[in-house]
């Protein structure tokens, strides 16, 4: 008599084959001496096992791919180049490979936060929308076919900004209070907020000010970018109630996101927004500021914009 399979245990079985595709890419910040078994994600594993189980592609849910730094001494223009290129080309190329154990696939939803940041950042709205429609051009002239793009535009139609921003922050963002209990007992979650005042002090341009004044505000602002994260993966989850989450910020083992490591950086926060990508001398990529980039390497230039910066025969 042939041997048969549960179907639950299959699902679960490929599901763990699909998160192990996954673990080599996994951005944490946990000091673990090797990379953690598919078993340790039970969050992802259940909801990639429920694809499997009808037979469907995952989805995985991103968000990120907000807007360019508003810091010109990070980042070369307010448009995707190199470093958003590259980092779409890797999710579809993930996607890809899990097709090759997973006939059905995965696809990948680009979840665009810019509008739901932008005022507390300091980007025009009209920055965010050129940045999340060439984000759909590239992806198109790249023909990454498993990638799509989602924003507040598509969430909430053609309100205004600023009144889709407070309609996600009223209905869904928690309160101040509340994440202040949370980071005085989560030490990932403080980490977080500590990663995010950063990248506002660093992101923020021609302050008028004295430095301890810059770093007061953009700990005011921190709060406000976490309320309306919190706020925007809500609206995710509402559109999208079966992704697999993913996170472009470290995530530890076991946490309900998974985070994902987009391009080799030597800092774990850094992102291809906040950032400039170099080719190094051999043949690999990395993102560094644009002040940076800018001392070691050559810049290229792509369809008549900047592109990222070149190494190679600049020695």
């Amino acid at each position: 008599m042939p041997l048969t399979i549960a179907p639950d245990t299959l699902a679960t079985r490929v599901g763990a084959e699909i998160l192990g595709l996954l673990l080599p890419h996994h951005r944490t910040s946990d000091r673990a001496a090797a990379p953690a078994p598919a078993e340790a994600f039970p969050h992802q594993l259940r909801r990639i096992a429920a694809f499997v189980r009808d037979g469907a592609p995952v989805v995985f849910a991103l968000p990120g791919f907000p807007c360019k730094s508003p810091n010109p001494a990070k980042v070369l223009g307010h448009l995707p180049d190199q470093g958003e290129r590259l980092s779409l080309t890797f999710l579809d190329t993930l996607c890809a490979e899990i097709e090759r154990v997973y006939p059905p696939g995965a696809r990948v939803i680009i979840c665009s936060d810019g509008h739901v940041f932008a005022d507390l950042i300091g980007v025009p709205d009209e920055h965010v929308d050129a940045y999340a429609d060439d984000l759909r051009t590239q992806i198109r002239r790249l023909g990454l076919e498993r990638l799509s793009v989602f924003d507040l535009r598509d969430a909430l139609g053609d309100l205004p900004h600023d009144a889709k921003r407070a309609h996600v922050h009223e209905r869904y963002a928690p309160a101040v209070d509340a994440l202040r209990a949370e980071f005085r007992a989560d030490d990932h979650a403080l980490a977080l907020y500590r990663g995010i005042t950063r990248f506002l002090v660093e992101d923020t341009a021609d302050w008028p000010g004295t430095r301890s004044a810059l770093q007061r505000t953009c700990r005011q602002r921190a709060y406000g970018v976490i309320q309306r994260s919190r706020a925007w993966g809500a609206v995710i989850a509402a559109h999208h109630p079966r992704a697999v989450r993913l996170s472009i910020h470290p995530q530890p083992i076991g946490a309900p996101k998974f985070g994902i490591r987009l391009l080799d950086a030597p800092d774990i926060w850094t992102t291809p927004w906040h950032s400039t990508a170099v080719h190094r001398p051999d043949g690999t990529w990395t993102l560094l500021p644009h002040s940076e980039a800018a001392r070691t390497g050559r810049l290229v230039r792509r369809n008549g914009r900047n592109s990222h910066f070149d190494q190679r025969g600049t020695a």
